[in-house]
């Protein structure tokens, strides 16, 4: 008896990646379809509202206080391990811990009032504030514009 061959091999190893290939593919099908039915709630459920942005945290969920029990137990494993973004503001009369994604976060400032898009604790978007792309090419604008005027100084003198 002989082992296996090269052929063998390469036919083993092309069978692994034909399956795994198939498997992601099922795997990005099933994400796109929840990450659809997720948005499309997310855009029934949200409401205008103006916040006053308190404190901006990147944290754990088990480490924020003020976020409701019932949310903390509802996340999923991996959302429990890893950082997320949340905003503590005061929403009218209360004040809420609310979550946020990484564009929306970087938009918001502490000690400032924001009209935001809320669907439940979770901060849509933002309306009216600069997003952390448009802050940044601002920012380089007019460093440019800066230097720009000290070389023109510069070749006055």
């Amino acid at each position: 008896m002989t082992g296996l061959g090269w052929l063998d091999i390469i036919i083993i190893v092309f069978a692994a990646l034909v399956a795994i290939g198939i498997g992601l593919y099922f795997l990005n099908r099933w994400a796109t379809r929840r990450y659809s039915q997720q948005q499309d709630m997310v855009a029934k459920n949200k409401q205008a509202a103006s916040i006053y942005v308190i404190d901006k945290k990147h944290d754990k969920a088990a480490n924020v206080q003020g976020l409701p029990k019932m949310v903390v137990d509802n996340l999923p494993k991996t959302a429990k391990v890893a950082k997320m973004y949340f905003v503590k503001a005061k929403v009218g009369p209360q004040i809420i811990t609310l979550m946020a994604d990484k564009n929306t976060y970087s938009a918001l400032d502490v000690k400032k009032t924001f009209q935001v898009e809320l669907a439940g604790i979770y901060i849509v978007s933002v309306k009216g504030a600069k997003s952390a792309f448009e802050v940044k090419e601002a920012k380089k604008a007019k460093e440019r514009k800066k230097k720009e005027a000290e070389k023109q100084t510069k070749n006055a003198k």
